[in-house]
C-alpha cells in the first residue's frame, strides 16, 4: 500500500478556495460599505460648509448669491461665479443651476466629482428689497437696490423640501425654504460635471431623483433614505422605493433671518 503524500488533495484545495473566497467577499463587502459611508459623511460635511458660506455671503451682501452656470468648464473665466444680474435679478435658468463655488470659496464638487445643484428663491437673491416685501411685509419706504437686504423679517421662500420614508411615502414637508443645495450622490443622475456636461438623467421611475435634477426646474425637492436599484419599484405607490442616493441640504428661513439680525442686516 502506497503511503499518502504530504500535499493537499483536489477536494481539500477546493474547500480551501471556497472558504477563502467567502472570507474575501465578506471583507470586500465590509470595506465597500465603509467607503460609501465615508463618502456620504464627507459630502455631508461639504454641504454643511456650503450652508455656512451661504449665510456668510448673505451677511456680507444682504442677499444670497445667484446660481452659477453649470455648462461652463472648470477654469473658464466665470466658472463658479455669479453671473451679472439682469434687471436686478438672477439670470441663470434653473435647469442650468449649480452652486457658485468660486464666489463662495467652497469645494466645487461632492466627493464623487459632480457639482452641487443649487436652487435659490429669487426674492432672496435679487437686488430689490421691494421684490420680497409684499403687502404687510416690511413697513416704511422702499429701500434702494441692494440696501440693506433683498428680504425682510417676514419674507418667506417659495421652495419646499419633502422628507419621505418607506413607512411614510407621503412624507413630511418643510415649506417657505429660500435655498436648496443637492449632491446627486454616487450615481450622479442629473448632476453637472466639471467639464460642463450634464450627467445621465435618472430613469423615469426615479421620480424623486428626477425632481431633484436641475433640468426639472422644480420647486419641491425630495430627501429620503438611500435605496438600492431594484427590478420593481415605485417612488409613490406601495412597495420598494426606486434607486435614490441624493443628499439634500437647505437653510430654513428662520435660521437665515436670525443670522442676518445678528449681523445687523435686519430688520
Amino acid at each position: 500500500m502506497r503511503p499518502r503524500s504530504g500535499g493537499f488533495t483536489l477536494a481539500e484545495m477546493a474547500i480551501v478556495l471556497v472558504v477563502v473566497g467567502l472570507l474575501l467577499t465578506s471583507v470586500l463587502s465590509t470595506v465597500s460599505t465603509q467607503i460609501e459611508a465615508r463618502n456620504i459623511g464627507e459630502t455631508q460635511s461639504r454641504l454643511n460648509q456650503v450652508k455656512d458660506a451661504l449665510i456668510g455671503f448673505a451677511q456680507a451682501n444682504g442677499r444670497l448669491p445667484c446660481a452659477a452656470d453649470g455648462t461652463l468648464v472648470t477654469g473658464a473665466a466665470t466658472a463658479g461665479q455669479e453671473p451679472a444680474m439682469v434687471a436686478n435679478a438672477c439670470p441663470i435658468a434653473a435647469k442650468y443651476a449649480v452652486l457658485p463655488w468660486a464666489a463662495l470659496g467652497v469645494a466645487e464638487t461632492d466627493v464623487w466629482g459632480r457639482r452641487f445643484t443649487y436652487v435659490v428663491d429669487v426674492n432672496f437673491a435679487d437686488l430689490y428689497a421691494a421684490n420680497s416685501w409684499s403687502a404687510g411685509c416690511g413697513a416704511g419706504p422702499v429701500p434702494v437696490p441692494g440696501t440693506p437686504t433683498s428680504f425682510a423679517l417676514c419674507s418667506t421662500g417659495t421652495l419646499t423640501v419633502k422628507t419621505r420614508t418607506s413607512a411614510n411615502k407621503a412624507g413630511t414637508s418643510v415649506s417657505g425654504v429660500p435655498v436648496v443645495i443637492i449632491s446627486h450622490g454616487k450615481n450622479g443622475y442629473g448632476a453637472y460635471t466639471p467639464g460642463g456636461t450634464q450627467y445621465t438623467a435618472p430613469p423615469a421611475v426615479n421620480a424623486d431623483e428626477t425632481a431633484n435634477t436641475p433640468a426639472a426646474a422644480s420647486t419641491t425637492f425630495y430627501s429620503r433614505e438611500q435605496s438600492p436599484q431594484t427590478s420593481t419599484c415605485s417612488d409613490t405607490a406601495a412597495g420598494n422605493f426606486c434607486e435614490y442616493d441624493d443628499l439634500v441640504a437647505y437653510i430654513p428661513v428662520s435660521l437665515l433671518v436670525t443670522r442676518m439680525v445678528s449681523a445687523g442686516k435686519l430688520p
